[in-house]
């Protein structure tokens, strides 16, 4: 049975009347099936969002016309767009520290197909993980970093994400900030994960400070990474409830499975082309 011929078309662009019906009927004329489309118009914004999944068939021209055609109806409602394969796993580079339990869960998930990308490498300012990652046959590139050598140890990360072509950078637990230049030139292709107490409790044990004030929420966020610390874009977030019988070991534990499950969601979302940018916010159509 041959593979569907399959590609996800994503749009951003001004909001107006007639978007969904020039982009299904263009589909429409090129004999492509639909198989999946969302749209969202953000009033604030006055901005359009739409994700469209259609197959060609045997009667559809070859898809760098399809491209070429649609160039011109992007140009009349000033979008920008993409296409892209449903086949194509982007390529990704996981920065871990010392914590491992976000990177092990990409990891499984990875090698069990459960997860759509290509783990290209795994780099760490530590070599905790080598082991793990180099089990799966992922390089491990070990590149520590103090004070005084951080921007040249940064520079080391970007070639290395440069070097095996990497499309998103995931930093699963990575205790290190990245310079705003690295930021803008990471804009929308680096995801980070964090508990959900911020702003309230920030620097070291937060799970400490939360425990002394008795929270009774917590959860955590992943978004994207920009040069306003953890302030980025969310893509998506989880909570579980707490009470006075729970130590902070336990709050500890809830917090990094929680970390697990959202950012293996916000990778999944974003390799499948499920989150498009809105200024500081993001749409994700599930």
């Amino acid at each position: 049975m041959s593979t569907p011929d399959r590609y996800i078309l994503t749009i951003t662009c001004p909001d107006a009347t007639g978007l969904v019906a020039a982009v299904s009927g263009f589909l429409r004329d090129q004999s492509c099936f639909i198989d999946e489309s969302n749209q969202y118009g953000d009033p604030s914004t006055n901005r359009f969002f739409m994700r469209a999944v259609f197959t060609r068939i045997a009667q559809s021209p070859p898809i760098d016309k399809i491209k070429a055609d649609f160039a011109a109806i992007a140009k009349t409602f000033g979008m920008s767009w993409e296409v892209t394969s449903w086949h194509h796993k982007p390529r990704v580079v996981v920065a871990v520290s010392n914590f491992g339990h976000c990177l092990n869960d990409l990891l499984h998930r990875w090698h069990t197909g459960q997860m759509a990308v290509d783990i290209a490498a795994v780099v760490s300012n530590h070599d905790t993980m080598r082991s793990l990652v180099e089990w799966h046959g992922i390089a491990y590139h070990h590149l520590p970093a103090t004070p005084t050598t951080k921007p040249a140890q940064e520079r080391q990360v970007l070639d290395v994400f440069d070097a095996v072509g990497g499309e998103l950078l995931v930093l699963a637990r990575y205790m290190q900030v990245l310079s705003a230049e690295a930021c803008d030139r990471l804009q929308g292709r680096c995801i980070n994960i964090h508990h959900s107490f911020l702003p309230s409790f920030k620097g070291a044990r937060p799970y400490q400070q939360a425990f002394e004030r008795g929270v009774k929420i917590i959860g955590a966020t992943a978004h994207y990474v920009t040069p306003n610390l953890d302030e980025g874009p969310i893509i998506e977030q989880a909570v579980e409830r707490v009470d006075h019988t729970h130590t902070v070991a336990d709050m500890v534990s809830i917090g990094r499975d929680l970390e697990n499950v959202v950012l293996a969601r916000a990778v999944r979302y974003h390799a499948q082309r499920r989150v498009l940018l809105n200024g500081s916010k993001s749409v994700v159509f599930k």
